[in-house]
């Protein structure tokens, strides 16, 4: 039997990964920081009849991962796949958000991924075969703005995934990056911003959003089994990136013009 790995796996696209993934007969590894939430999923999963467990995990912490890999190792003779979801937001002008939201943001977005991926591809290489499946974002593709910090962390994402996509071929090793757009998540519920009602906002574009975190994960699972490397799950979102690299100046001036009044009126609002 298959076996994944999942990061952030608790709740949101994690969450919906973990059932997608349970439905095709894997054996499934929930890591995450939320305890109470995990072993919940778990006992679900468990209840229909899949091969669960969860690691309490922080995927800024070396000694974490380490430990993970040892409790990984001795449950399952191998490890087909590794999912580096987990991930966090932050928004503001650039003027605005403090360094320590930055650092906070690139180590788990960023150096979270790093981590996964350095941990699991010896044991990869050793074992001759696996998948790492990077869970990134239109927006290391497309770059909205006072998203500046998030847009970096994603487009490293995308720039790892490359790299790796490339270093591990001759190891049979697939690699494939996940970009969403707006979604139903849990994304906001961690966010880091001082832009008022920017929250609110983003909770709006994601309950409007006709793709759901459920679709994400079979367009996820079946960019897999396809060894697809980018995953691109929004159909606009993707017309746009294809614009961009068509006419990367028409895509600015667009984003430009749509912007302008949105920044003008979020400066009002801080004003006052």
């Amino acid at each position: 039997m298959k076996n994944v790995i999942i990061t952030g796996g608790a709740s949101g696209l994690g969450l919906a990964l973990a059932h997608e993934y349970a439905a095709q007969d894997y054996q499934i590894c929930i890591a995450d920081m939320q305890k109470e939430l995990g072993l919940q999923v778990v006992e679900e999963l468990k209840a229909r009849g899949c091969n669960a467990f969860f690691f309490e995990l922080d995927v800024r912490s070396d000694e974490g991962w380490a430990e993970l890999y040892k409790e990984v190792t001795k449950q399952w003779q191998q490890v087909d796949v590794l999912i580096n979801n987990a991930g966090v937001a932050a928004a503001g002008l650039i003027e605005d958000l403090p360094m320590d939201d930055w650092a906070w943001l690139m180590d788990i977005n960023v150096m979270g991924v790093v981590r996964g991926c350095k941990t699991f591809a010896p044991l990869m290489k050793h074992q001759g075969f696996g998948h790492i499946i990077n869970v990134a974002s239109m927006a290391g593709l497309l770059h909205a703005a006072t998203m500046s910090a998030y847009n970096v962390s994603k487009s490293g994402v995308i720039a790892l995934s490359e790299t790796l996509r490339i270093e591990l071929a001759g190891f049979n090793i697939n690699v494939s990056v996940v970009c969403p757009a707006f979604f139903q998540t849990n994304l906001t519920a961690t966010m880091r911003t001082n832009i008022p009602g920017v929250t609110n906002t983003v909770n709006k574009w994601m309950a409007s959003s006709n793709v759901t975190a459920d679709d994400v994960a079979k367009m996820t699972y079946d960019g897999m089994v396809h060894k697809r490397f980018f995953i691109l799950t929004h159909r606009k979102e993707k017309m746009l990136w294809w614009l961009k690299r068509l006419s990367p100046e028409a895509l600015q001036q667009l984003m430009i013009r749509t912007t302008k009044k949105q920044i003008q009126r979020m400066m009002e609002k801080m004003a006052s």
